[in-house]
């Protein structure tokens, strides 16, 4: 599903099927390989805005936030990219928030084993930013790091320098 979700119209057509729910439910209960396909399915099934509704409505964001915390490289990768897609509704930019998922998502910023993995969080967390209630929480998120700096300077540091703080 995750090849198919990259062409628009099969996008549509999974979601018509009802094929959300199953998705979500292998990304929370999966074996890893499962939880990798679906946190990428996911992610392509997000570039639609109706789709983005449906995963939020069908429970995805917790799942795709402890994937981000405790997933392997390819699912915290999938997962963080799903999140910046979902975080362009306004209304899951608190609920993602809420789920826990700014945590998570500064500390892939700031040392994810891959470029890929801190640009689609960096990603995810401007999007985050864009709900006024989740900025303190993005500054104080950075505050156990080791330089003492909040989160917000390992957001700019990525996105002038290309690395975190």
């Amino acid at each position: 599903l995750r090849n198919l979700a990259m062409n628009v119209d099969n996008c549509e057509e999974i979601a018509r099927v009802g094929g959300i729910a199953p998705i979500v439910t292998l990304a929370r209960s999966g074996t890893d390989a499962q939880k990798e396909e679906a946190t990428g399915a996911l992610s392509n099934l997000a570039v639609n805005a109706d789709n983005i509704a449906a995963i939020a409505r069908a429970g995805g964001i917790e799942p795709l936030v402890t994937l981000v915390r405790s997933g392997n490289d390819a699912q915290k990768r999938h997962a963080a990219a799903a999140l910046a897609f979902l975080a362009c509704n306004a209304d899951n930019r608190a609920t993602v928030a809420a789920a826990g998922g700014i945590g998570p998502l500064i500390a892939l910023v700031r040392s994810g084993a891959t470029n890929d993995q801190r640009e689609v969080a960096l990603a995810a967390l401007l999007l985050l930013a864009l709900h006024r209630n989740n900025l303190t929480q993005i500054d104080a998120s950075g505050g156990a790091s080791a330089d003492g700096l909040g989160g917000m300077q390992a957001l700019v540091s990525l996105s002038m320098t290309g690395t975190p703080a």
